[in-house]
């Protein structure tokens, strides 16, 4: 697609019914990934990345996933306020634990803050989602009395260190308009796409079947999406790297997130 070449939804819809009725159609990457079956798509409409150049209308997000999966879906990145105390820093050095690769891949002073939190359901080092409607959060929790057992040692070093009293003005959070600005931009319109995969011969090929047209993102289904769990948050910090705060969202979930939903 040239850079003057632009969708219309009517130019845009077209396109998509018409990949759909291709097929099967072989990956156009020299991976397989959930990625590739996004990249595929994008090369076929002639795009660079999944906004879709629309004129005269709010920007629309293309959105892909395999059927079937019971893989997450990255819906945004994100870090945490309040952003002048580098939190996701803070968590890591209070809270991180020795990295499995320290000592050998790593330094051997490496520590590891990864976890996939979902709302008011502890992971088994005590951390979740709350959400405080009166201050308009999102926060993270942390409930010492939850860590397993098997972190004993962890939890040790914790009420060794004054950690397992979370200090309330340290506790990471999203307000609800940083949020709605970033989810806005990223989700406000949207066209979903599911595929079918196959594999022959050592070869991947996608199946464009199914096709939504999403609109009317709102903050409210977003938090009701966090309260049902179906959108959880997922940190994946380690001391030499921080690969970023992502919002995630479960398969099928997406839909849920918006006030009108259209078959195509």
């Amino acid at each position: 697609m040239s850079d003057t070449t632009r969708f219309t939804k009517s130019t845009i819809i077209a396109a998509l019914r018409n990949i759909r009725s291709l097929g099967w159609i072989k990956n156009h990457r020299n991976v397989h990934n959930d990625g590739a079956i996004g990249n595929t798509l994008e090369d076929l409409l002639g795009i660079e990345e999944n906004n879709l150049p629309l004129p005269n209308a709010a920007e629309w997000e293309l959105k892909t996933q395999r059927r079937n999966t019971t893989a997450l879906l990255t819906l945004f990145h994100l870090e945490p306020s309040p952003k002048a105390l580098h939190i996701a820093d803070y968590l890591l050095s209070n809270y991180g634990w020795r990295h499995k690769g320290a000592g050998t891949r790593y330094p051997d002073t490496e520590k590891s803050f990864r976890q996939t939190l979902s709302y008011m359901n502890p992971t088994v080092r005590g951390f979740f989602v709350d959400i405080d409607d009166n201050n308009r959060r999102v926060i993270i929790g942390f409930d010492p009395t939850k860590i397993d057992d098997e972190f004993a040692d962890w939890r040790d070093i914790l009420s060794a260190t004054g950690m397992m009293n979370y200090d309330k003005d340290y506790v990471p959070y999203w307000g609800f308009d940083d949020l709605y600005h970033k989810a806005g931009v990223k989700l406000g319109n949207c066209f979903y796409v599911s595929a079918d995969v196959k594999e022959e011969n050592g070869e991947y090929f996608y199946r464009y079947s199914e096709i939504m047209q999403l609109s009317g993102f709102t903050l409210d289904k977003f938090l009701c999406s966090i309260r049902a769990g179906n959108i959880l948050i997922d940190f994946d910090a380690r001391t030499g790297h921080n690969h970023g705060t992502k919002f995630r969202i479960k398969p099928n979930a997406v839909p849920l997130l918006y006030e009108n939903v259209r078959h195509i």
